[in-house]
């Protein structure tokens, strides 16, 4: 077998090879834990039977979630992308930098499959799981850019229905990139809170934009939903997007 070559991605039919053959990814030989945990994999599991369990966004939110660390692998086109996440550092590990391409928009992205995570973050005690430090990255980036340009286009469940929305207090944009009517509208969700079908209303905005805006906001713990407000309103209809998530890999 071919080590996995970090200047490369892998191609679907090699990875799927490498697997069938030794029950494992490339990933194997970093020797990561066992199992992901049960509260996590319980929530995966039930997004295999969603119409939007391959969705980057809903697993990537419920390791938000949770809090716990996973290696993801994203399939765009005929590519497998692999992405390990740590939630509580705020940083994710991958041989190349993805924010880039997500920037520039990947509506094909899909997961293709999650396990544990075979390297630790930087600052663990085990010392010989921590990977190179070149290919630690922050997360907001990635997460703020796959909220907007990815594959999404309707609210994660935890923040539809009944709701109006505002930025929290204490969340800090920092160096995130605020294009178009995106920048106004987010300063504008500082000040005051507003339905979905408000913000979509907004100068420059429509109902993907809002949509996408609230999501990211939503990955990087920024969002307020306020189900009580007197601004709260039913969200407008959209589209939803089918698909199912293939398999959930709990040990090696």
């Amino acid at each position: 077998m071919q080590d996995f070559d970090d200047s490369t991605l892998w191609r679907i039919s090699e990875f799927e090879r490498v697997r069938y053959q030794t029950g494992n990814s490339g990933y194997v030989r970093l020797g990561g834990p066992t199992v992901l945990p049960t509260t996590l994999v319980s929530e995966l599991a039930k997004l295999e039977y969603s119409a939007t369990g391959s969705e980057p966004l809903e697993v990537i939110a419920a390791c938000m979630r949770h809090r716990e660390p996973a290696l993801i692998y994203m399939q765009h086109i005929g590519l497998i992308w692999p992405i390990t996440i740590f939630p509580r550092e705020r940083l994710y590990h991958s041989p190349r930098d993805l924010t880039p391409e997500l920037a520039r928009g990947v509506r094909e992205l899909k997961v293709h499959s999650v396990e544990p995570p075979g390297v630790r973050a930087p600052g663990h005690f085990m010392t010989e799981r921590v990977a190179e430090e070149k290919h630690y990255r922050p997360l907001d980036p990635l997460l703020w850019n796959l909220g907007l340009m990815g594959p999404r286009g309707t609210l994660l469940d935890e923040i539809s229905g009944n709701a109006a929305y505002r930025v929290a207090p204490d969340f800090h944009v920092g160096t995130l990139p605020m294009s178009g009517a995106i920048g106004p509208a987010f300063q504008r969700l500082r000040h005051e809170a507003a339905s979905l079908k408000s913000i979509s209303k907004w100068p420059g905005m429509n109902l993907d934009r809002a949509i996408r805006l609230l999501n990211a906001l939503y990955l990087l713990s920024g969002l307020m939903v306020l189900r009580m407000h007197p601004a709260a309103r039913k969200e407008p209809t959209a589209g939803v997007s089918s698909g199912f998530f293939g398999w959930i890999r709990k040990s090696r």
